[in-house]
């Protein structure tokens, strides 16, 4: 009889850790979307990224006071909007650590994922703020990263860059055929 009871508190401890696990998937973070001001489209991760559309130097004390570390600006100096060095000039005087990664998915350039995936796994840039014009490239650019570094399923991370803003069907081709072509090469 004990030996029945011990085996039914068995199986169900198994089953509740079971059904446990099988939710951590939906206990995951997600992703919410927020009014800040002078930032287009911002969405976030409660504690990992956020990514965001085009952002105004006056945004960045907010950025700073949410607990971001570093802001990735994927916005080419050419862009309407764009001043990068007054933007990299707030982002210093307020404490946090800049890059800009220039890209566009019309003329790719691979340098810039690089050097995004190689900052983005450094701690002292985590949480980090990651924006472009819309936040189609900055959610494109985190897919890529959760895929190739954070070894994440497909579908699964374009479910969360999509919540964040990969939406433009360009960035979407590229970012998948960048992680098709870097999978199969490590």
């Amino acid at each position: 009889m004990f030996w029945r009871v011990s085996m039914i508190r068995s199986l169900l401890v198994a089953t509740a850790a079971a059904a446990v696990m099988a939710a951590s998937p939906a206990l995951a973070q997600q992703v919410t979307k927020d009014e800040i001001a002078s930032v287009k489209n911002f969405a976030r991760l409660e504690t990992t990224v956020a990514c965001g559309g085009a952002t105004k130097t006056d945004a960045i004390p907010e950025l700073k006071k949410m607990g971001y570390k570093a802001i990735f600006n994927l916005r080419l100096s050419t862009e309407e909007g764009a001043n990068v060095p007054e933007e990299q000039a707030a982002a210093e005087a307020a404490g946090l650590h800049y890059f800009h990664v220039p890209f566009t998915p019309a003329t790719p350039d691979l340098a810039s994922v690089d050097a995004f995936l190689k900052a983005i796994q450094d701690p002292a840039n985590d949480p980090a703020f990651i924006h472009c014009s819309g936040g189609s490239r900055a959610a494109g650019f985190w897919f890529i990263k959760r895929v190739l570094v954070d070894h994440w399923d497909t579908d699964r991370a374009m479910q969360e860059a999509t919540g964040l803003g990969l939406v433009e069907p360009k960035m979407k081709a590229f970012v998948t055929d960048y992680v098709a072509a870097h999978r199969k090469q490590g």
